[in-house]
């Protein structure tokens, strides 16, 4: 087939009803396109096949992660210009469904599909999971899906986080490093907690350990981290025995529905909520509140979705829930701040934090492509391809505020009605 990549190019704007804003180079060499903008490459027939047969986001995810789709240029610049077809379509704008339905467009797909060749459609790539949406955020469920994301291997997670091996949001002050970024966040969140010697926090989603550590070592508290991932685990409590911490700091994998020890003066859920659930998060606050005592703080750092249509309902994202999060769903802050009510928590302040994200995870983006060889090496190229997409991918979408990221900061208030907090909240001494 000479000249592929205009045939392609013609036909596949004809689908999508909108100009290709990037150029193309298909599997003979041939490109269309706009010399100086980055190019989409299509290396192999198979890849047209993996998005004729699941259009949208899934089917360019599967042609990424299986190495039959690359980008030539900015991954950033090309993730950009291809936001308005695939993930930030106007609300008039017809779907796939609709769009076939006009004979001209059924003409071009046809044609696509002989572009493509047989056989029929490609398995998807071994990275994807594979599994029904049912009975979710079961102790097991939530356990395998946790594992999928997190044991990836420690070795891996050093060299994208760096040696704060923080998984969230940093909090960043103009010209500061990663480090100082992740230290200040957590210092953050301890100032939020009211944190002082000889209190106890629970840790929940302790990752590895970070946030346990700084508690202890710096405020003089005692603290349970608990976690779903033996790796982190493991790793955690190399680290508490290498800092002296042992006597203040217990690592524990655990499900937070399994705590039985409280009260706790303090909780803090650093990016653990996305994994709770619609159906299990008031729950996850009531299980929370009733392990605080009386004036006991929670401070709940999660990434929220903007509403869409009903405010109630959760969003669950094609491509990360098949590669990155199984079972992920994220709310609109709206909702999350209601379920913390309806548990019995006084909410005191909410804080967002967005673009604080969007440059954490360039940083991490940069720590990948630095040691790219290796980081192939310690995942396999499938999953490192997975975890460039959607580290890059997540921070246009915090840099376009599809979706952000708050600090959520409840008391469980006693009577008569005191919380204990400062009369001006925004004075954290940080």
């Amino acid at each position: 087939m000479a000249d592929a990549a205009a045939r392609l190019r013609s036909l596949a704007e004809q689908v999508l009803g909108a100009p290709l804003p990037v150029r193309l180079r298909a599997w003979d060499g041939s490109q269309a396109g706009p010399p100086d903008a980055p190019a989409l490459v299509v290396r192999n027939r198979r890849a047209l096949r993996r998005m004729l047969f699941k259009p949208g986001e899934l089917g360019l995810a599967r042609a990424w992660v299986s190495g039959d789709l690359e980008i030539e240029g900015d991954l950033y610049t090309t993730l950009d210009a291809m936001a308005g077809l695939v993930w930030e379509r106007g609300e008039d704008a017809p779907g796939l469904v609709q769009s076939v339905r006009d004979p001209a467009v059924r003409a071009a797909v046809r044609e696509l599909l002989m572009l493509a060749g047989p056989p029929l459609p490609p398995a998807p790539p071994r990275e994807e999971v594979r599994r029904p949406r049912r009975r979710l955020h079961t102790r097991h469920t939530d356990k395998r899906a946790i594992s999928h994301h997190y044991d990836v291997g420690n070795d891996f997670y050093e060299l994208v986080l760096g040696p704060s091996m923080v998984y969230s949001c940093a909090y960043w002050e103009d010209g500061g490093t990663l480090e100082t970024a992740q230290r200040d966040k957590l210092e953050l969140i301890s100032a939020k907690l009211g944190l002082t010697s000889g209190q106890r926090l629970l840790d929940v989603g302790c990752g590895w350990g970070s946030m346990a550590i700084h508690a202890a070592r710096e405020h003089g508290v005692g603290v349970v981290g608990i976690t779903l991932s033996q790796e982190q685990a493991a790793y955690a409590r190399k680290r508490v025995a290498d800092e002296g911490l042992t006597d203040r700091v217990e690592i524990r994998v655990q499900d937070y529905r399994d705590v039985k020890d409280g009260p706790f003066d303090a909780i803090s859920s650093i990016g653990m909520a996305e994994h709770v659930g619609a159906d299990r998060y008031l729950d996850y606050a009531r299980r929370l509140y009733d392990l605080l005592g009386p004036g006991g703080r929670l401070l709940n750092h999660q990434i929220a979705r903007r509403p869409q249509g009903d405010e109630s309902t959760y969003q669950v994202d094609e491509f990360i829930d098949a590669y990155v999060f199984p079972d992920g769903e994220l709310a609109p802050l709206g909702t999350t701040v209601t379920q913390l009510e309806r548990a019995g928590f006084e909410v005191r302040d909410v804080e967002s934090i967005r673009e604080h994200y969007a440059r954490t995870l360039r940083h991490w983006v940069t720590n990948l492509e630095a040691d790219w060889d290796r980081a192939m090496r310690l995942a396999g190229p499938g999953r490192a391809r997975v975890w460039r997409l959607y580290m890059a991918a997540s921070a246009l979408a915090f840099e376009r505020n599809r979706i952000g990221v708050n600090q959520v900061l409840a008391v469980r208030t006693p009577e008569p009605g005191t919380s204990g907090l400062p009369l001006r909240t925004r004075t954290w001494n940080t």
